[in-house]
């Protein structure tokens, strides 16, 4: 059976998508309600997220930690978050080569953002048998599209409890604050 190449999940958050987008664009944030980012460094100077930002993502699946390279290829406020995946490693990223693009759409919607999470297998060269064998390894017994679409549902429910319960109490979410968020572990 050929493997699936793309997963894809929406959530509507009561957040306009400006806001949402400022969260979601910084790196270091995506440790708050994703199941294995850990959070990221950009590593190509400071300033504004844009496309042709370069930074490492720390990441964790149960014991198992590594750090990947990532680098922004749309950065549209409010509109579309994107960057593509293209090295890994353990303590730093050293073998390259295409792994994933990550996708975030928000559209506004009368409660607020409707946030569209897409993930992308780039690893296009590899046989689906050898895909197949190494994503059962990886995620204990998944595909990978697999493990991600549920990777994906709870990013998505966690980014919505975290950024509503910040515009309810009125506070500026700063990174700092402790989210409770599930795993996957």
């Amino acid at each position: 059976m050929p493997r699936t190449f793309e997963v894809s999940d929406s959530i509507v958050v009561r957040v306009p998508p400006e806001e949402v987008y400022r969260h979601v664009s910084d790196p270091a944030r995506m440790g708050e309600w994703s199941p294995e980012n850990l959070g990221g460094t950009v590593t190509s100077g400071p300033g504004e997220i844009r496309t042709g930002t370069v930074f490492d993502g720390r990441n964790k699946r149960g014991a198992f930690r590594w750090t990947t390279r990532c680098t922004v290829t749309a950065a549209e406020p409010g509109r579309l978050f994107r960057f593509r995946v293209h090295a890994i490693g353990v303590r730093s990223p050293r073998i390259r080569g295409p792994i994933a693009t990550w996708e975030y759409r928000f559209e506004p919607v009368p409660e607020g953002t409707r946030v569209t999470e897409t993930w992308t297998d780039d690893r296009r060269a590899w046989p689906d048998a050898v895909a197949g064998v190494f994503d059962r390894i990886a995620t204990r017994g998944h595909t990978f599209a697999a493990f991600q679409r549920r990777n994906i549902a709870t990013t998505l429910r966690n980014l919505k409890r975290v950024l509503e319960r910040a515009g309810e109490t009125g506070q500026a979410t700063t990174g700092q604050e402790t989210t409770g968020r599930e795993t996957t572990d």
